[in-house]
């Protein structure tokens, strides 16, 4: 990454795991004026879900909110006019960089413009940038602790759903990899907490995992069953 200087913002907890957002250098000010959460939004359609960053005014409160991308898109290049849309280039819906962003009409398919192929996300520079953070186990906490979960919709309204309708993002740091339907991916055989998108991803988060994960102890299948998630 050498000549290159950005800015990665700490989103907090979406979908089983510690979200972060990549900013241009002369964007990490922004934190001294506004807060910044990681939020689940559904697809109307049931295909998924996506992880966007959204900010708003510490002095406002959160009834401010809105998304990121939108946000730093009116900034530098003007309003968004109706029947567009803000997207991300490569994929990495929490990589706000002005170069990812675009607009696009919004009947334009967005999956055409976001699903970037294994190899083009793991040459992204949020996955560089996210690698060399030293992330401790203790905000790697299970997604069994996470009592509530909050989604959105396309329409930006909130959407609750139970545990075990809850889409997963791949449970290493740096992988953007997210379910396209509920248990898709595979999960831990041992704590049975977290998931992942494939071997290659578990194999590389486990020098982190491996200080928290705990085996569960077995279950009586005559009473209890083991949970989904």
């Amino acid at each position: 990454m050498a000549g290159f200087k950005l800015g990665v913002i700490r989103l907090g907890k979406a979908a089983g795991k510690i979200k972060y957002s990549l900013l241009d250098e002369q964007d990490v000010s922004l934190i001294r004026r506004y807060g910044f959460q990681a939020h689940v939004d559904m697809d109307r359609d049931g295909n998924g879900a996506k992880i966007y960053a959204y900010a708003y005014d510490l002095l406002k409160g959160k009834s401010s909110m809105q998304s990121l991308h939108n946000m730093l898109w009116e900034k530098y290049r003007g309003g968004i006019a109706p029947g567009f849309k803000v997207v991300h280039l490569n994929g990495i819906t929490v990589d706000n960089r002005l170069d990812n962003l675009a607009l696009i009409p919004e009947d334009f398919p967005v999956d055409m413009v976001e699903e970037p192929s294994t190899k083009s996300r793991e040459q992204s520079l949020y996955w560089l940038a996210v690698q060399q953070l030293h992330i401790a186990p203790l905000q790697c906490q299970n997604p069994i602790e996470i009592q509530k979960h909050k989604f959105y919709d396309n329409n930006g309204h909130d959407v609750y759903l139970e545990e075990d309708s809850i889409y997963y993002e791949c449970h290493y740091p740096p992988c953007t990899n997210m379910e396209k339907h509920i248990r898709q991916f595979s999960i831990c055989g041992r704590c049975q907490q977290v998931r992942y998108c494939g071997t290659n991803c578990q194999q590389q988060d486990w020098p982190v995992h491996k200080t928290y994960c705990i085996e569960r102890p077995p279950v009586d299948t005559d009473t209890e069953s083991l949970p989904d998630r």
